[in-house]
């Protein structure tokens, strides 16, 4: 059988319950505890309950801070003061992760790409639009993956 290496979970802007009640069945039925080695989330999960279903799904939970995370303190636990963006070596890439919202323009490819050479990474994963989108730049991936729930975003 052939070798896929770790599989990986991309996955962020929950907001619940703020603005979604939780994440729609046919995705949450896919999320097996320990089918996957990493959950890699671009923050907004707002709950101490979220953060602890992604605990429960993988070995390693790496997320960094969204803007509604900073507006909910109480709600997470005191160890969850996520930083703004955080590195992550997979095999042989580097991912680096950030929320989205300290990047301007919000979305904006040559910000994104600022970001990207900063922290001088293989994919750069952001969120903060709701809108799931990939794409390559010279060489880089940047990977959106939107809101798992589905919740509105104010953008």
């Amino acid at each position: 059988m052939a070798e896929f290496g770790e599989l990986v979970l991309v996955l962020g802007d929950l907001h619940i319950p703020h603005r979604a009640a939780a994440i729609p069945e046919k995705f949450k039925r896919m999320l097996v505890p320990n089918k996957m080695q990493h959950v890699l989330c671009t923050g907004n999960l707002v709950s101490h309950e979220q953060l602890e279903e992604l605990k429960a799904l993988a070995p390693n939970v790496h997320v960094v801070r969204g803007d509604m995370d900073e507006a909910c303190p109480s709600s997470l636990p005191a160890s969850a003061p996520f930083p703004d963006t955080k590195v992550v070596t997979i095999g042989e890439l580097r991912l680096g992760l950030c929320h989205g919202h300290q990047v301007l323009p919000w979305g904006e490819a040559a910000a994104l790409d600022g970001l990207a050479r900063e922290l001088d990474v293989d994919v750069l994963i952001t969120g903060h639009t709701h809108k799931q989108q990939v794409s390559e730049r010279g060489g880089r991936w940047f990977l959106n993956p939107g809101s798992i729930s589905g919740a509105y975003s104010s953008l």
